[in-house]
C-alpha cells in the first residue's frame, strides 16, 4: 500500500522521457530527422500490410476455400473497413489514459502481427481445419418445386474465427493510425510548427506509397499466384515494422500517458445539460463542495480548471471536424461510384492478353489487349505521391518567403472546393455518357462474368475527377490531420485525432447509405433491368446531389473556421489552453 502523501505535496506528474542517445551541438536536428523518417517507413509498412489485407478480401472470402457469396464477403469486408475506422477513438483513449503513444502503437503493431497471421493460416487446407474445423458437405435435397420457393441459406463456414480475427486487425490498424500519427509528430515538434507541417504532408505520402506497393505487387500475387504468398507478405510487412519501430526506441521522445479526460469532457457536458445531475453530485460531497478549489486536496491529472478550460477546447474543434464529414462522403465515391461509372465507359486496349492474368483485367470483348483493373484505383494514389513533393519543395517555401502561405483551415477549405469541383466534373461526365446511351450509342465490354454496354467514350476522360480529388485529399485530409494535433490538448491529442479518423468513416458510411437509400424502387440508382449495368440510373443526379450537400457544408465550414480563428486569436483564449497544447 502506498504511503500517504504529505500535506501540500504535488502530486507525481510522469516525466516526458527524452531520447537516450548522446547528442552534439548538431545532434538533436540529426535525430529529430531519424526519428521523424523511422515513423514515416513504419507507416508505409503498415500502409501496405493494411491494403494488403483490404485489397483481396472478397475475392479470398468468395473462393473456393470458404465458398462464400459475394454478398457475404462483402459484408465481411466492409466490417473489417469500418472497425478500422469507427475503432479509432478506442486506441486513441487508450493511449491518453493507461498506455502512452509509444506502448500503444507497440502493443498495436503486435496485436496487428497477430491478427494478421490468421489469413496466411487459413489460406493451405491443414490450417482452415485446425482453426475452423471441416466444411461442411453442401446438404442434398429435393429440387424446388417453384421458382419463388425458399432455399435453405447455407452457414458460413469459419465465420466466427475469421469474423473475431477482422474485428482485431481492425482494432489494431484503428490504434496505430490514432496514435502513429501524432507519435511521429512528437518528434519533430522541437524543430518548429514548419517542421510538423513538412511531417504531416511526408506521412500522407508515406501512406500512398505503401497503397501503390500493396495494390501493385501484393494484390497481384493474391490473385495470380497464391493466397498463402499474397497473405504471408503483410505479415511479414508487420513483423518488420513491428522490429524498425523496436530497435528505433532510444531515438524516440516518449511522452507519457496524461489521464483521461473525455470522461470529465461528459460530465461536464451532463452537468450543463442537467443541473439536476450536478445537485446530486453536489450532495455526495457536500463539505468539497464548500471549499475553494485551492483548499481542496490535490489530485492527480489535470485540475477541474483544466477541465474547463480543455472542454471549452474541444466544444471549439469538434464543429470544425465534423463538417469535414460530407467532404469525406465526397472522398470516397472513388471506391466505389468512379470505378462502377468508369466500368460503363469504354476501356481502350493497351496491353497484350494473356490467359493466365484474365482474371486480374478489364477485358474488352474480342479486344487484344486489356488494362489493369488496379489503373482506375491508382490514379488518385499517383496525384498524391507526386504532388506531395511538389508542394513540400516548392510551393509551400515559396508561399512561406512571400508570406501567403495559408492557415490550415483555409487549406481545408480550399480542399473541400477541389472535391465540390471533382463529383461536378464526374456529374458532367456522366450526363455525356447518358447521352450516347440514351441514343443506342454503345460498345459491349466482358468484365469478369458480366457484360456491360458501355458509352464510347474513353475511360480517359475519368483522369480529370481523380485528379481534382487528389488535389483535394491534399488540402483537406493533410491539414485537417495538423489542425487535429497542433489545436488538441495535450492530454486529448490521441482521442481527438481517433475521432478525427473515426470521422471520415462515418462519411464513408453515411455515402453507402446514401446509394443504398437511393437505390430502393423509385430512387435515382434503382436500376432492376440492368443487371448490374447502371445506364437505366440517374448516377449523373447523385453526384450533383453530393456536389450540393458539399458546397452548402463548405459555405458552412468557413463561417465555423472564422469564428474559430477569430476566438483563438483573441488574448484571453490563448491563455485558456495554449499551454495545454502538445
Amino acid at each position: 500500500m502506498p504511503a500517504p502523501r504529505a500535506l501540500g505535496e504535488q502530486p507525481r506528474v510522469p516525466r516526458e522521457r527524452r531520447p537516450l542517445l548522446p547528442r552534439g551541438t548538431r545532434g538533436p536536428r540529426r535525430w529529430r530527422r531519424a526519428a521523424g523518417a523511422t515513423v514515416l517507413l513504419v507507416e508505409m509498412l503498415e500502409r501496405a500490410a493494411f491494403f494488403g489485407v483490404a485489397a483481396n478480401l472478397v475475392l479470398y472470402l468468395n473462393s473456393t476455400n470458404f465458398n462464400w457469396t459475394g454478398e457475404q464477403a462483402s459484408r465481411a469486408a466492409l466490417v473489417f473497413l469500418g472497425a478500422s475506422y469507427l475503432l479509432a477513438p478506442v486506441g486513441g483513449w487508450l493511449a491518453d489514459v493507461y498506455l502512452g503513444r509509444y506502448r500503444a502503437v507497440a502493443l498495436s503493431l503486435l496485436l496487428y502481427l497477430v491478427a494478421s497471421g490468421l489469413l496466411p493460416a487459413t489460406a493451405f487446407p491443414d490450417g482452415r481445419s485446425s482453426f475452423c474445423g471441416e466444411m461442411p458437405a453442401s446438404p442434398l435435397g429435393p429440387a424446388c418445386p417453384s421458382p419463388g420457393c425458399p432455399r435453405a441459406s447455407p452457414s458460413l463456414y469459419c465465420a466466427p474465427v475469421l469474423y473475431a480475427g477482422l474485428l482485431l486487425l481492425g482494432l489494431a490498424a484503428s490504434s496505430v493510425r490514432s496514435n502513429l500519427t501524432s507519435f511521429g509528430a512528437d518528434q519533430v515538434m522541437d524543430l518548429g510548427r514548419d517542421a510538423t507541417r513538412r511531417f504531416f504532408n511526408w506521412f500522407y505520402w508515406s501512406i500512398n506509397l505503401g497503397a501503390v506497393l500493396s495494390l501493385l505487387v501484393v494484390a497481384f500475387i493474391q490473385q495470380n499466384i497464391s493466397f498463402l504468398l499474397g497473405y504471408s507478405i503483410p505479415v511479414g510487412c508487420v513483423g518488420l515494422a513491428f522490429f524498425i519501430f523496436l530497435f528505433a526506441t532510444p531515438i524516440f521522445i516518449t511522452k507519457p500517458p496524461m489521464g483521461s479526460q473525455v470522461s470529465s469532457m461528459l460530465k461536464l457536458a451532463l452537468q450543463n445539460c442537467c443541473p439536476r445531475l450536478r445537485q446530486q453530485h453536489l450532495a455526495r460531497d457536500p463539505q468539497g463542495a464548500r471549499l475553494r478549489p485551492d483548499q481542496r486536496s490535490p489530485q492527480p491529472g489535470p485540475s477541474p480548471q483544466e477541465d474547463i478550460a480543455n472542454f471549452q477546447v474541444l466544444v471549439k474543434i469538434l464543429p470544425v471536424m465534423v463538417t469535414l464529414v460530407p467532404y469525406w462522403m465526397v472522398y470516397f465515391q472513388m471506391q466505389s461510384t468512379y470505378v462502377l461509372q468508369g466500368l460503363h465507359l469504354h476501356i481502350p486496349n493497351i496491353f497484350p492478353a494473356n490467359p493466365a492474368n484474365i482474371s486480374t483485367a478489364l477485358r474488352a470483348q474480342g479486344g487484344n489487349y486489356t488494362i489493369p483493373e488496379a489503373w482506375l484505383l491508382l490514379a488518385n494514389v499517383v496525384v498524391v505521391l507526386i504532388l506531395v513533393p511538389l508542394k513540400d519543395h516548392l510551393i509551400d517555401p515559396l508561399l512561406l518567403r512571400c508570406k501567403l502561405l495559408p492557415s490550415a483551415l483555409q487549406k481545408m477549405a480550399l480542399g473541400m472546393f477541389f472535391g465540390f469541383a471533382s463529383v461536378i466534373v464526374a456529374g458532367v461526365l456522366e450526363m455525356e455518357r447518358l447521352h450516347y446511351i440514351h441514343h443506342n450509342e454503345t460498345v459491349s465490354q466482358q468484365i469478369g462474368e458480366v457484360l456491360y454496354n458501355a458509352a464510347p467514350l474513353s475511360v480517359w476522360w475519368q483522369i480529370p475527377q481523380y485528379l481534382l480529388i487528389g488535389v483535394s485529399e491534399i488540402f483537406a485530409s493533410i491539414p485537417g490531420l495538423e489542425f487535429a494535433y497542433s489545436e488538441a490538448p495535450r492530454s486529448m491529442q490521441g482521442a481527438i485525432m481517433g475521432i478525427f479518423f473515426c470521422l471520415s468513416g462515418v462519411g464513408s458510411l453515411l455515402g453507402s447509405s446514401l446509394v443504398a437509400l437511393l437505390s430502393l424502387p423509385g430512387g435515382w440508382l434503382h436500376c432492376p433491368k440492368d443487371f448490374g449495368n447502371i445506364n437505366n440510373c440517374r448516377m449523373d443526379l447523385y453526384f450533383f446531389l453530393l456536389a450540393g450537400i458539399q458546397a452548402v457544408t463548405a459555405l458552412l465550414f468557413i463561417w465555423i473556421a472564422g469564428r474559430y480563428e477569430r476566438v483563438t486569436q483573441g488574448p484571453a483564449s490563448h491563455s485558456g489552453f495554449s499551454r495545454d497544447r502538445g
